[in-house]
This record gives structure tokens, sequence and C-alpha cells, in this order.
């Protein structure tokens, strides 16, 4: 029944590009939550009437994620090809997608994480501070578990975002779905082979969606 409708998909080769996919998003997703909040309580916590005031550690932070969110992602991956072959060894393969796909959505996400941090009330981080709380105890305690639920969503988000940049970078040597759409989808114009990525990938979006969906709500105590 399959071969009907997809005669020139090889599912062997369909499951090894889904796996590769998820291998890209999930540690991509791991390493621009680790960047992204790293940014973005730098944007926060260095900005005007802040704990950590400095204009000049807030520029220099503002402006590398300002410049990296501004590079298309394509782009990016050919400009980090240098770096990216130091670090990995490659620049073929879902690993080597890794650098680009991080760098490219932690500057996005670190915006996000600024805008959560930005929606906690005022009055809770002054009550910690008249408490006596030093500045990580206010970050841990007070600061990341109030904007949690803005944190998680945008995560999803950026998530997803990230689904999409790994079929991108597939068309240049990733692997994935996105090189399997193009190599013996497109080149090869067997149109079922790309519509049988993109069903796939779509599922993963929706799974994607629902599992933040769902860790944003349980968190979510309002």
């Amino acid at each position: 029944m399959l071969k009907d409708f997809f005669p020139n998909v090889i599912p062997e080769d369909l499951w090894e590009a889904t796996l590769e996919t998820l291998y890209m998003t999930i540690i991509s997703v791991i390493g621009t939550l680790i960047l992204g909040i790293i940014l973005g309580l730098l944007l926060f916590l260095t900005d005007r009437g802040n704990l950590w005031k400095n204009s000049f550690i807030n520029f220099l932070t503002a402006t590398f994620v300002n410049v990296f969110r501004a590079i298309p992602f394509i782009i990016l991956i050919l400009l980090l090809f240098p770096f990216t072959d130091f670090l990995i060894g490659t620049i073929r393969g879902w690993e080597a997608a890794l650098p680009a796909l991080i760098i490219g959505a932690g500057p996005f996400y670190a915006r996000l994480v600024e805008i959560g941090l930005k929606e906690v009330d005022k009055g809770v981080i002054e009550a910690a501070k008249s408490m006596g709380a030093k500045s990580h105890t206010i970050i841990f305690k007070v600061l990341l578990p109030e904007s949690m639920p803005a944190l998680i969503s945008g995560l999803t988000v950026t998530g997803i975002a990230l689904i999409g940049y790994t079929a991108i970078a597939g068309v240049i040597g990733a692997g994935g779905l996105g090189s399997l759409a193009y190599l013996q989808g497109f080149q090869r114009r067997d149109f079922d082979v790309i519509l049988a990525c993109t069903i796939l990938i779509i599922i993963i979006v929706f799974i994607f969606q629902f599992i933040g969906d769902l860790l944003s709500k349980a968190i979510d105590k309002r």
C-alpha cells in the first residue's frame, strides 16, 4: 500500500534521515537553550535599572545578538565552515551542522528570554533584594523560575524554527530529511520522496509543539 503512494521511497533511508533530523534538533535545542539563556540574562541584567547595569557589556551583547539574528541561515552555515571544520573536523554530516544551528538560533532565543525576564514582576525582585538575596539567588530562585513558562514557550518556537534550519542545512550535506528531500527527491525528480520527507517534518513539528505546550501549561501556575 505504501509503495503505491511512495514508489521511490526507501524505508531504511527515510528512517536514517529522520533520526539524523531528530539528533540535530534535540542537540541543537539543548545548545540553543544554554546559549540563549546566557545571552538573554546578559541582555536583561546589564540593562538600565537592573542588577548588573553596564551599558558597554549590554551594547556588546546586543550587537552580537542582532548581527547573528540578521544573517540568513544558509549564509551563516557557509561563513562558519572554517570554524565548523576546526571544531568538528568536517563540514559534512549532521554533527557538522550543530555549530551553525546553535549559533543561528541562540541569539533568536536570547531575545525571547529577555522578553520573558522583563515580564517578571518587579515587586518580586525588589522583595528578594530587600531580604538580602544575592545576585545568583535572584537569578536562579526568582528570575528564571518566574519566567519559566515564557522560556519554555520561546524554546518551543525556537525549536520549530530549528527543525526548518535542519532542512536547509541538509541541502549542503548535513544529512537529515532536508538532504534526502533534495538529493533523492529534487535532483532525481522523485517528488514522492519530497512529499514523504515533508510529512515527517510536519509530524516532528506537531510533536515538538505538543510537548512544548504541555510543559508550559504544567509549569504555569497562574
